[in-house]
Order: structure tokens, then C-alpha cells, then sequence
């Protein structure tokens, strides 16, 4: 199970680290995609990592197992974000190449002025306002969901409502079939969960060939749905490519599923294991949108990635051409110069977090995150008495760059 290393440890020799590398600067990184772990990460492991060196190379930053930086303040994290001269987002994902293809996630994995142009093409479809028309159907969806256990007595959160309630909001929007939930949730699992390379470019390839099928439908019958606005997309008056339409696909399906269901997973255990907060939330439902900035800071759970295309300086740190860096907003979010007590969670601290990135690649589907988030703890927490973990269960937590546990046994007094 995970654990931070003593610096002993962390300051050995190893090949993958290069030469302009400092040894004194290589440390342990106990959130490597591989490691597991059966403590809530954000009690020990994460507060610990916050609490150290402001910059340090580590083994196994990235998923593929790559050395990097990981820089934990927020204002180096912001820094990093706004640099489009230093630093670039082209192609640090790397599940297209690991199949031979070439396209790149759209917009994530483009740098202005070709990350503009396509940032204005979606920004319209996730819109606030768009997102607000969408209330009454996000809502039916949680509470069928809620529906199926609530009288029960107990639910496992994560497969019975986090994973799936995302999914179906995304299902709809994309126009794509309900009955192909448990396929894609698969497919992510092992894009997104676990360190094989080859079952990452297994799923890669399924949910590209997925996507293309479902791409290639749309342009010959066009319809009013996301895959029928890509399909037929243009920007200015250029028509998509074939790798924009499949990078911009994708990247909504990795955007729009899993990030949502971590975020709901972690803010569960959240009120599963303060009941305090979780009451005063029953009692002041006003306050849920409030609520969940705080969630979304204290609980952040991405971490992204650039990579270094000129010499510069961070914090100190020399960073040089080639070097990866991850964009860590889960330690970000802890940083202690930025947030008061920001291991303490205050459910009415003000709005403010690293948690939708900054600058140019800013969260394009934050507006439809915060709806679905606002709408799953309204609907619970109306349709649910007071819950809590269930007795002796032990709650595995995924590290890596999604921490998100893997299941969360919630009881309650049936009604």
C-alpha cells in the first residue's frame, strides 16, 4: 500500500532520471497509477506530500511509468497552466500514439492559437445557460438511480450511483444508446485505472473504433446531439479533420465519465464520515452549491500534465526541454500559502481552487460538472436519511493521476 518514502530513500540513483537532475531533488511519489491504498488518501499520504518539498523529480509520475516534476504550490500550478511558451499540452496523454494513430485529445492536448479555435467551436455546447436547460433530465436520472436502493437500506455508491448516473447524463448528450453504459464504464476502467500499458491500449483502441462508428453514422444522417455536432463541426469554415472529430470525442468521453464519478465517490465518503457536515447540509440546503467548491478543492482529484518545450525556471527548479510535469491540482489544493487550515474542510469557506485548471485549457465541462455534482447531492440527501460506511468495510482507494476509491458500502436506517 502506498506510503511517502524518507528522503533516504527518495534520493537514490536511477537511470530514468536525467543528469540536470539534482539527486538531492528525486523523491518517492506515493500516488503512482500502480499504488493502492486501503487509507482515505487525503488524511495522511496527500497532506504529507503538501507539507514537503514546494518541487521534486519522481519515478512514475506519469501513467505510462515516466519520470517528472511535480510542482505542489498553487501559484507554480497557475504559473505552469498560463505558459503557452514554456510549457505545452501537445500530446502528454499519449493514448493515441500508444495505438499507432495520431490525433490528440480536443481541446486538452492543443496550445493556442489552434487550442482557440477550437475552444470557441464548444464552448457554446457547455455553456452555463445550455447546462441549466438540462436540469430536469440530469435530475430524472439521479433519482431513478436513488430510486433502486433508497428504501433498501444501503447502496454500494460508486457502481449502484457514481459511475453510472455520469454516464447516462453523457449517454444522453452524446446520443448515444443507455444499454452501452456497461461497456463504456469498462473501457474506462482500464484506460484510466490500472498500470497495464497493453490493456490501456486495448481499451484505447475499442472506444476509438467505438466512437468513429458512431461518428461515421452521424455524418451520413445528421442530428442535433454532441456526436452529430462533431461529426459535422467546423471551425470558421473548415470542416473538422478526421483526428479532430475522434480527439474531440474522446476527450469528452475521458472528461465527461470519470472525473464526475471521482468527484461523487470522494465527496460521499466525505459526508459518510463527518456527519456533522452532512447534517448541516440537510439543514441548510441553500448552501449545497457553496458546499461543493469546498468538496471540489479539498478533494481534488486530477492530475494533468505538460511538457517542457524551453529552458525555464520554477520556483527555483531548472526545468529543461523534454522534462514532464505534472499538474497536480489535488496537492495544489493543499497548499497551505494559498488556503487557511487547508487540510481542514469548511464546507462555507469561500470559492476558490485549482480543481478546473487555469488560463486557455480551463474546464470546458466544469459548468456541466457542477450541475451533475449539485443535482446527485441534492437528490441524495432528500431521498436518503442519515448514512454512514457500513461496519467493517474496507474502502480501496486507486492512486495515480484520478484518485478515486474503488468502492463505498453506504448504510442507512430504512425508511
Amino acid at each position: 500500500m502506498a506510503e511517502v518514502a524518507d528522503t533516504a530513500a527518495d534520493a537514490r540513483a536511477c537511470e530514468a532520471i536525467p543528469a540536470h537532475v539534482p539527486a538531492g531533488m528525486v523523491r518517492d511519489y506515493p500516488l503512482k497509477v500502480s499504488d493502492k491504498t486501503t487509507e482515505n488518501p487525503f488524511d495522511r499520504i496527500i497532506p504529507e506530500i503538501a507539507a514537503g518539498p514546494i518541487a521534486f523529480y519522481a519515478e512514475g509520475v506519469l501513467p505510462t511509468g515516466d519520470p517528472g516534476w511535480v510542482f505542489r504550490r498553487s501559484e507554480d500550478l497557475r504559473a505552469i497552466f498560463k505558459d503557452g511558451e514554456n510549457f505545452t499540452a501537445r500530446g502528454w496523454s499519449s493514448f493515441s500514439g500508444l495505438i499507432g494513430d495520431s490525433w490528440y485529445q480536443v481541446p486538452v492536448e492543443y496550445d493556442p492559437p489552434e487550442h482557440t479555435a477550437l475552444r470557441a467551436l464548444l464552448n457554446p455546447l457547455l455553456a452555463p445557460q445550455r447546462m441549466a436547460a438540462l436540469d430536469a433530465r440530469v435530475r430524472a436520472y439521479a433519482r431513478n438511480y436513488i430510486d433502486t436502493f433508497r428504501d433498501r437500506g444501503s447502496c454500494e455508491f460508486m457502481s449502484e450511483f457514481a459511475f453510472k448516473f455520469p454516464i447516462a447524463v453523457f449517454l444522453e448528450l452524446m446520443g448515444l444508446p443507455q444499454e452501452d453504459v456497461d461497456q463504456l464504464l469498462a473501457w474506462e476502467m482500464n484506460l484510466l485505472h490500472q498500470p497495464d500499458v497493453s490493456e490501456i491500449a486495448r481499451a484505447t483502441r475499442a472506444v476509438r473504433d467505438y466512437l468513429v462508428d458512431k461518428l461515421d453514422a452521424a455524418r451520413k444522417n445528421p442530428r442535433d446531439d454532441f456526436i452529430g455536432f462533431i461529426a459535422t463541426g467546423k471551425v470558421g469554415e473548415r470542416p473538422l479533420s478526421r483526428d479532430e472529430q475522434i480527439g474531440m470525442a474522446f476527450n469528452f468521453y475521458t472528461g465527461g465519465l470519470d472525473t464526475v464519478s471521482t468527484n461523487l465517490g470522494l465527496h460521499f465518503r466525505h459526508f459518510a464520515e463527518h456527519g456533522e457536515d452532512q447534517a448541516w447540509l440537510r439543514n441548510n440546503p441553500d448552501k449545497i452549491v457553496l458546499a461543493t467548491e469546498e468538496l471540489l478543492r479539498a478533494y481534488a482529484a486530477v492530475t494533468t500534465f505538460r511538457i517542457c518545450v524551453k529552458e525555464v525556471e520554477i520556483a527555483g527548479v531548472r526545468v529543461m526541454p523534454g522534462d514532464r510535469v505534472a499538474m497536480s491540482t489535488t496537492l495544489a489544493n493543499r497548499d497551505a500559502d494559498k488556503y487557511d487550515a487547508p487540510n481542514e474542510v469548511r464546507l462555507d469557506r469561500g470559492p476558490s481552487h485549482d480543481s478546473f485548471a487555469h488560463g486557455p485549457h480551463r474546464c470546458v465541462g466544469m459548468h456541466l460538472a457542477r450541475r451533475e455534482l449539485h443535482v446527485a447531492i441534492e437528490e441524495f440527501l432528500k431521498a436518503v436519511p442519515q448514512f454512514h460506511i457500513a461496519p467493517d468495510a474496507v474502502i480501496v482507494s486507486t492512486l495515480g493521476p484520478i484518485i478515486q476509491p474503488e468502492t463505498l458500502p453506504l448504510v442507512w436506517s430504512a425508511r
